[in-house]
């Protein structure tokens, strides 16, 4: 098993960027092997072999996958020419060894998907009869370590649910009997894995508000502190608050129109005003990318870009 501060490299095992890449320099290099000439018996594997074009009846995505939703799937249109990376999988047998009560789930699948699973969902929707995956049973030594896997594909990705990483997180910690044995299994700190599992404690319209972008990930933490009963006025409370400091630090910060003042800048402050409040009560970035893009055309999103870029 590769390792790297406490962390299995499935980057290293797969050559593998993630599965949001659409692009990269050295497409897969198909193996000898085509889906009649691999071995029923799986016992002759060899630990990361490499299966070209393995039919994707034989594949399915791994059953105990955090991210409950697959998203948006047009980044990997591009994988009904080719595939540029493979997936990790498991064969069935070692599957079962660890979890037994899956077979049902599993079906007649011969190999599970732990790294790959938007790959393998995209091959399905444009149109690939099969799917290039190495086989890599080391890394399937308990249940703590396909979940490990699982969870550290999908960290840090904007399209994984903050609150699915939580419960990934949380899943985690009850297999491996600690906060602290997870944390050190993921490579993170305990406070990292302490405030993942503090979103779980949000109310239901918060965690929605907080899966939407309308909060914060700091300030969805401070809430999780309150009892469940005051949380959703807590956080009007912060919303209040924020507008208020804001419109008193940008009255304090903008002078009066002059002569002199040009309406240009008497705009920018105004602007500053407003994306200061917006700021303070927490509005995610890319909520407030995506209402730009839905005001402005694409010629004036381009001179955005190019005006952030200076």
């Amino acid at each position: 098993m590769a390792r790297r501060g406490g962390r299995i490299d499935l980057a290293s095992l797969a050559g593998s960027v993630g599965d949001n890449s659409s692009v990269d320099s050295k497409p897969v290099t198909p193996a000898k092997n085509t889906p009649a000439d691999i071995p029923s018996d799986v016992s002759t594997y060899i630990d990361g072999q490499l299966l070209a074009n393995v039919p994707l009846g034989d594949l399915i995505g791994n059953p105990r996958n955090p991210r409950r939703r697959i998203g948006d799937l047009s980044d990997l249109s591009t994988i009904a020419e080719r595939q540029l990376q493979p997936g990790v999988a498991i064969t069935r047998a070692t599957w079962l060894k660890i979890f037994p009560a899956d077979e049902k789930l599993i079906g007649a699948a011969r190999y599970i998907v732990v790294n790959g699973n938007r790959r393998l969902a995209a091959s399905k929707e444009f149109g690939r009869t099969g799917m290039d995956v190495v086989v890599r049973d080391s890394i399937a030594t308990s249940s703590e370590s396909i979940l490990e896997a699982a969870i550290i594909e999908n960290i840090g990705r904007s399209d994984f649910d903050v609150l699915e990483e939580a419960e990934a997180v949380q899943a985690l910690v009850a297999e491996c009997g600690s906060a602290d044995a997870a944390a050190q299994r993921l490579g993170r700190s305990k406070g990292w894995v302490s405030q993942r599992r503090a979103l779980l404690k949000l109310s239901p319209e918060l965690q929605e508000k907080l899966r939407g972008g309308e909060i914060a990930i700091r300030l969805a933490r401070s809430l999780a502190q309150v009892p469940l009963e005051g949380q959703v006025k807590a956080w009007r409370a912060a919303q209040e608050r924020a507008e208020k400091q804001s419109a008193e630090e940008g009255s304090k910060e903008t002078d009066p129109p002059t002569e002199t003042s040009s309406s240009s800048t008497i705009v920018t402050a105004k602007a500053v005003r407003s994306l200061r409040s917006l700021r303070k009560v927490g509005v995610n970035p890319e909520v407030l990318a995506k209402a730009l893009r839905e005001i402005y055309t694409d010629e004036e999103q381009r001179s955005l870009r190019d005006a952030l870029g200076q």
